[in-house]
């Protein structure tokens, strides 16, 4: 009889459960240790401690009995899925996805299929959900699958699918119905759903709605105080009268102004009207939490969001999603008010890592919160952290591996659909995919960083955020005009930034998006001078950006350039600053010819091809006169050579910090590399003073830290787990 009852219980799968934790809304206190347990079968193994009593264990014994693996502090969504740590002792099976073994006990669930082969829940259901409903092993067509979510309409009235924030099935593998508390009203609603990870939803159109306050005050707005600052600087000053040139280099200079200075109808809190005031953000972080993040690179990677969490305003907002084997939405659009950030502090504190890399998820998710908002705040950015391969494929087809263009169909899009929204991505450790991850960069239009030390994550988002924060001007686009009639362009040397050239030879533009405050960009063009006499105007250059804040377009004078033309010229004194932007270009077309050479293999001819640069930079003229910005590519280019000293430092982060480079060359905007996001580094040329503000903070909230608070970071223990 025992027997019999033993198998009953068995076949039921009562010695799993799924533990669902009562949330803040419930109206009982997150610490009680009251909780409910659903039971589930993803499982048929082969005993288990639970079967040997004659009586049901009840649910508070059933999460005991899976150890310390539920986190040991409350948040509004925890749960996790948990086997029993009795079970078989000689259960030595390896799983046929992760090849790691599969024991009860390690904190994984398990999945018989009908076929009688055995998988982690978790691999087995990633597999499902990227297209695959044949066994692994034997290839059989299942009739029961281990997941599939509902579809739309399936869910009973008052129902909504709850994944939980830190559950280890990895975003929503396991799908819970639980009944939502009826709400009073729709803002109501809207403030419970917000505390749900509902990754499932097909539309993430239940974004928070912006300030009404500052909506009204961006209308009473007088004016900016200051515009974009157009400089020209002409290779040569004067040019013979009887000497015509064919590849004469002019300069174009532009320097974004500081931060934004408003005349303001009402007056601030400090009684004063004016004040300094900058464009709202609308930021989508997406973070890797698979398993090799465990340990102290979680525990950091939650105390730099809380840095990022802390310096948004309350017209920010703010959302996450964190990615694995694959990805979820801990929350939408949120604005950064005191509530806002505890919430999202919650959230995020309550994360733990497990499971593979699905970079293509996460990103999708991303891009699909940005797409579906119902309002906009000026400025928008995703930034996107990893640590590892992506193990998983863009292309829903199984067993077809990713290249690194098919990110390109996953970046997301302004609404007019014409204007890419930047991905800012940090490639950190050793065994990240620096190429997919720069390519993710270069064709959004954001920056590429390499994280090499831990303790170097929040520094790096802080200056990161630094540029975010201070945005002045947007979709900046700068027109050259040939003013003489025999004066055409050659080329225009932009670097990652799109520029165009007219049929005639005689017009050419730039579009160089949005600039912090303080940036500086900076152009060559090459036109032909014919003779003359006395002086002759070659060209003129004009620019016109959106202000952020006043959403007013602003089109600013033209400036010309012009040369003298003596009958005769003594000595030609080269432009420094002309001199000084031709080694920089020359540098990153240098940087790009090495890394082919060290991924060919030959590394000796990398490092050779970096030497040579690095004498003609130091033995320019701008060079020679110590210009800051070649002493920097001086210690660039050497630091390159190290990293190429063989292949093996190459691989762990030689390919990384020459790529991170080029982002930052290309763009002219500071990345991390390495250990460099220092503002005393030589390496940070591009740094802006809103960005090196922030780094100071970032650094002195890290000296500042107790031991008592990084305890309270890595108080949710993530337990380390296979890839």
């Amino acid at each position: 009889m025992e027997s019999r009852w033993r198998k009953a219980k068995m076949s039921l799968g009562l010695n799993l459960c799924v533990y669902v934790p009562r949330t803040l809304d419930d109206g009982d206190s997150p610490s009680t240790g009251s909780s409910t347990a659903a039971l589930v079968s993803p499982v048929a193994s082969s005993s288990s401690a639970a079967t040997s009593a004659n009586t049901t264990p009840t649910a508070e014994q059933r999460v005991k009995g899976a150890g310390a693996l539920m986190p040991t502090t409350p948040t509004p969504t925890s749960a996790g899925l948990r086997l029993s740590k009795s079970g078989s002792k000689s259960f030595k099976k390896t799983c046929a996805i992760c090849l790691t073994t599969m024991k009860p006990g390690q904190g994984h669930a398990l999945f018989t299929a009908e076929c009688s082969h055995t998988f982690h829940f978790h691999c087995i259901a990633a597999n499902v959900k990227h297209g695959s409903n044949n066994c692994p092993v034997c290839r059989t067509k299942w009739k029961e699958l281990p997941f599939r979510g509902p579809l739309p309409g399936e869910f009973p009235q008052g129902s909504a699918r709850i994944n939980p924030v830190n559950g280890h099935q990895n975003g929503g593998q396991m799908t819970i119905l639980r009944p939502l508390p009826r709400a009073r009203s729709s803002g109501r609603l809207h403030h419970m759903t917000s505390l749900l990870p509902d990754t499932d939803r097909s539309i993430f159109n239940d974004d928070e709605p912006l300030d009404s306050l500052s909506e009204a005050n961006e209308g009473s707005q007088q004016g900016c105080l200051r515009t974009v600052e157009i400089k020209t600087y002409p290779e040569f000053t004067e040019v013979p009268e009887s000497t015509s040139e064919r590849n004469f280099t002019v300069l174009v200079h532009l320097k974004a102004p500081l931060a934004q200075t408003l005349q303001t109808s009402s007056k601030l809190e400090d009684g004063n009207s004016l004040g300094t005031t900058r464009a709202p953000v609308d930021l989508i972080t997406v973070l890797d939490v698979s398993g090799s993040m465990a340990g102290t690179k979680l525990a950091l990677l939650k105390r730099a969001m809380g840095f990022v969490i802390q310096n948004l305003g309350s017209s920010d907002r703010l959302s996450v999603i964190a990615f694995s084997s694959s990805a979820r939405r801990l929350f939408p659009l949120r604005r950064m008010t005191e509530t806002g950030r505890q919430q999202s502090l919650q959230a995020v504190y309550s994360l733990t890592s497990n499971g593979g890399t699905n970079i293509a998820e996460g990103l999708r998710k991303g891009s699909k919160v940005i797409e579906d908002r119902q309002a906009k705040n000026p400025v928008c950015s995703i930034i996107l952290l990893s640590d590892g391969q992506d193990t998983y494929t863009v292309s829903p087809t199984a067993g077809v591996h990713k290249s690194a263009p098919e990110y390109c169909s996953l970046l997301p899009y302004t609404s007019n659909g014409c204007q890419q929204v930047p991905v800012h991505v940090f490639g950190f450790g050793a065994d990240h995919d620096s190429v997919s991850l720069h390519s993710i960069s270069q064709t959004s239009g954001g920056t590429f960083s390499f994280i090499e030390t831990e303790a170097a994550i929040q520094d790096a988002f802080a200056q990161c955020i630094g540029g975010l924060l201070s945005v002045v001007a947007q979709d900046l686009h700068v027109k050259v005009e040939s003013l003489h009639p025999d004066v055409h362009f050659g080329s225009i040397r932009s670097g990652s930034y799109s520029s165009r050239l007219a049929d005639d030879k005689r017009n050419g533009s730039i579009d160089v998006g949005d600039m912090y405050a303080e940036e500086e960009r900076d152009f060559l063009v090459s036109v032909n001078v014919p003779p003359g006499y006395g002086e002759t105007a070659l060209l003129k250059v004009g620019c016109v950006y959106k202000d952020p804040l006043m959403k007013e377009t602003i089109n600013m004078a033209d400036v010309q350039v012009k040369i003298s033309r003596p009958a005769f010229v003594s000595v030609q004194s080269v432009s420094i600053e002309v001199d000084r932007q031709k080694n920089r270009l020359h540098a990153a077309e240098v940087m790009a010819e090495a890394r082919l050479s060290a991924e060919r293999g030959d590394l000796t001819h990398a490092v050779s091809l970096l030497e040579d640069c690095r004498r003609m930079i130091m033995g320019s003229t701008s060079g020679q006169s110590g210009d800051r910005l070649c002493q920097a590519l001086d210690a660039e280019l050497k630091e390159m050579q190290e990293r190429m000293a063989n292949r093996q430092r190459y691989e762990a982060s030689g390919r990384a910090y020459v790529l991170s480079g080029l982002s930052s060359h290309s763009w002219q905007r500071a990345t991390a590399r390495g250990d460099s996001t220092d503002s005393e580094s030589l390496i940070q040329a591009y740094q802006t003073s809103s960005m090196v503000d922030m780094l100071l903070r970032s650094q002195t909230m890290s000296r500042s830290s107790t031991p008592r608070q990084m305890r309270h970071v890595k108080s949710f223990p993530a337990r380390p787990q296979p890839r």
